[in-house]
């Protein structure tokens, strides 16, 4: 639990009303006199600068206080990291999940379709997933069609971001994972992934021209890595288990073949090594499976089975403080 830490009381925020008409009316709560005029006459309640700078500090290191130790930690907010997101914390509204994104915009590629087109092709039955979400879509029968992939991104974003269980933090780089001795070893030679080493991205990108900055951690049963195919960020999961010796060597991504592509990345989402799962295109590189190119339903439908390999490790492990002792 984190230490009391006592603020200053600040009035509630002032409610701002509009009569049937749309005419502006005074509102003052005791303290503020605010006005919802557009006519001119816009005012709003009177603030401090220090006021922005604490309502925002002390919510922020508060949530990294409280998720230093998370249930889950999701590396990686693009299409796949976002739909495993939803999944898990629609059906466990108990476990802290903690996402992770190096960008400062969530969503990964997923906010335009092809060549930078703005379609975005879901083939079925990944539709199922849309038509919970409430995204629409055209019907072309072996597939939908969502007229922007931001319409998806957006609102699979907006709806993680609201369930209570979920935490976001962007331009927040993995620098490394946390590796222990595997509980479940009687032996203790076999390596269990415990959680991520963080650091600001901007940091990150910047330690060849700056002295040691070091990271922070957060220590975690289960981490889905989600980073996507091979790129400046990308793919790091898979490369880190071949540098530290967990894997001897990438699959290396296949050409483009959409048929083999999306199945073989939704029925090979796994745990890759004790205490990391592996969703979306990450897996083309730790596999050596085929790209799907400019169709999303793979994406969607691997974040999901992450989702229940991530409560299945849960169900089946006695954990502690964040570690799996059995």
């Amino acid at each position: 639990m984190a230490p009391a830490v006592i603020y200053g009381s600040q009035p509630d925020e002032a409610p701002l009303l509009v009569d049937k008409a749309g005419i502006k009316a005074d509102v003052t709560n005791g303290t503020y006199d605010v006005k919802e005029d557009y006519a001119g006459d816009y005012r709003f309640a009177p603030i401090e600068e220090a006021q922005v700078s604490r309502a925002m500090i002390k919510r922020y290191f508060n949530m990294m206080y409280e998720r230093a130790i998370s249930d889950v930690v999701i590396i990686g907010a693009g299409s796949a990291g976002l739909s495993c997101a939803y999944h898990l914390a629609k059906s466990r509204p108990d476990l802290k999940i903690t996402i992770i994104e190096a960008n400062v915009a969530p969503g990964g590629g997923a906010w335009l379709g092809g060549q930078l087109m703005t379609p975005m092709v879901v083939r079925k039955p990944a539709d199922r997933f849309l038509h919970e979400l409430g995204v629409p879509y055209e019907d072309e029968g072996a597939f939908v069609v969502v007229k922007h992939a931001a319409l998806f991104t957006s609102t699979i974003l907006s709806r993680v971001l609201a369930f209570p269980n979920v935490v976001l933090m962007n331009a927040t780089a993995v620098e490394d994972l946390i590796v222990r001795p595997d509980a479940r070893d009687p032996a203790g030679r076999a390596q269990r992934v415990a959680g991520v080493v963080t650091n600001w991205t901007l940091v990150a990108l910047n330690h060849d021209t700056q002295s040691c900055m070091d990271p922070n951690v957060i220590t975690a049963p289960v981490i889905v890595s989600a980073t996507g195919h091979d790129g400046p960020m990308g793919a790091f999961s898979a490369k880190r288990l071949v540098s530290m010796g967990l894997l001897k060597e990438l699959g290396n991504m296949r050409g483009l073949d959409m048929n083999r592509a999306e199945p073989a990345i939704v029925n090979g989402t796994r745990e890759v090594a004790p205490g990391l799962i592996m969703t979306g295109m990450e897996l083309s590189e730790h596999d050596g499976s085929n790209r799907m190119g400019p169709t999303f339903g793979a994406m969607m439908a691997s974040g999901i089975k992450a989702a229940r390999e991530a409560i299945r490790i849960l169900e089946t492990s006695q954990i502690v403080d964040g570690k799996v002792i059995a």
